[in-house]
């Protein structure tokens, strides 16, 4: 039993925590670059109690995804400020940025020197500038990872910078701070932290401590993941999932993720989607081609078995079969709405190029097992259109 666990330097979680943040800032520096995203409404009071502070805050918003030249650019223009900290409050689109801009204030070689894939992927030669990382939603978990995941439309690809250095200095999880997201981003980033979860545990990298807090993780998002997108005043429900979405980045930090999201980065760069929804639509045909793969190939694996006792979690019933856990992913995938491939633009031609990114991704690294081109392909066809009448035997 060999293995390792990181993540960031505190976390505090609870209903109402974002009243410490002037107190966790203060003694970081000397003044703080604020990474938000476009709300005024909510980032004033933020700005406000920075400020208060004595942070002397500098705002700088991001605005869908985080791509590779409005970091660049944000990082010159928070060095020309003298920014020496960083307190990133929003998605984890939002948060991704924070994490590269405290990175790069410090590591100050071109961006792409440290990008994965695209890039040269070398590793910090100089700790971050200090990062307090504050959640809005509950789905990536991001706040606990240590990586950001950045677009380069010029590549038309999503990567990651990744160090283990990028851990954020603060994790600061508050869920009233997700009770104003809609039913359709609720379902987005709750299925999203429901995927993290599920990859997280059957992963080839896993571990006793993941697996302890993928099962706390996996039981909170299935009891709540509905109630939260039926009710968002929900507290309890939406402490739930905020506590998921903790739990599933500190799995996938440590444990790595799979094909669903080996496939969502490359996707992500191609095609203007949702992450979110980009994975629910992916899941079903992922969990099914996986688990047909271990009892073709490898009916001893541990992740066989790790599907059965998902399945136990997500159902409540002690004899369920991975094919449940399948009908209740499509269950819930159905009652959210979650689209096929097709309705973000994505075709039967565009599938062999989206295998071949995919391959290269370093989350298909912990898939559970190796799957062939033709499975992964088969899993881009059968993820393209939703079964019409939520049958998971579609899948089958």
């Amino acid at each position: 039993m060999n293995f390792e666990f990181a993540t960031a330097q505190r976390i505090i979680f609870g209903t109402g925590k974002l009243k410490e943040l002037p107190e966790l800032a203060q003694p970081l520096g000397r003044r703080a670059a604020l990474i938000t995203g476009t709300s005024a409404e909510r980032i004033g009071p933020v700005f406000q109690a920075l400020k208060n502070c004595g942070a002397n805050p500098a705002a700088f918003s991001i605005r869908g995804e985080p791509t590779t030249d409005r970091i660049a650019t944000l990082v010159q223009q928070a060095r020309d400020l003298g920014c020496d900290y960083v307190v990133a409050f929003g998605g984890g689109s939002v948060i991704d940025a924070g994490k590269a801009i405290a990175a790069l204030l410090t590591n100050t070689r071109d961006l792409m020197d440290y990008l994965e894939v695209i890039g040269g992927g070398e590793p910090l030669t100089k700790d971050p500038a200090p990062c307090i990382a504050i959640p809005t939603t509950a789905g990536t978990g991001a706040e606990v990872t240590r990586n950001s995941v950045l677009q380069s439309p010029e590549h038309k690809v999503k990567v990651s910078m990744r160090h283990p250095k990028m851990l954020p200095t603060v994790a600061l999880i508050d869920p009233e701070l997700t009770l104003t997201m809609p039913p359709e981003v609720t379902a987005s980033t709750g299925l999203d932290a429901f995927t993290q979860l599920l990859e997280a545990f059957v992963s080839s990298k896993s571990n006793p401590l993941t697996d302890g807090i993928c099962r706390e993780g996996l039981e909170k998002a299935s009891g709540s993941l509905q109630h939260a997108y039926m009710n968002g005043n929900d507290i309890k429900a939406r402490t739930d999932m905020a506590a998921a979405s903790l739990f599933g980045g500190l799995a996938l930090a440590n444990a790595g993720l799979g094909a669903v999201h080996g496939f969502a980065g490359p996707i992500g760069g191609m095609f203007e989607a949702p992450h979110g929804m980009v994975c629910a639509s992916l899941l079903p045909a992922v969990v099914d081609t996986n688990i047909q793969a271990l009892e073709d190939r490898d009916a001893t694996s541990p992740a066989l078995e790790k599907y059965k006792e998902a399945a136990r979690i997500v159902t409540g019933s002690p004899n369920a079969t991975p094919n449940e856990l399948l009908q209740w992913i499509v269950d819930c995938c159905m009652q959210m709405m979650v689209p096929g491939l097709s309705d973000f633009g994505i075709s039967e031609d565009d599938l062999p190029a989206i295998v071949e990114k995919a391959k290269c991704a370093s989350s298909m690294k912990g898939n559970p097992v190796k799957l062939t081109d033709a499975e992964l392909a088969g899993i881009l066809a059968g993820s393209l259109h939703p079964p019409v009448d939520g049958n998971a035997t579609l899948y089958l």
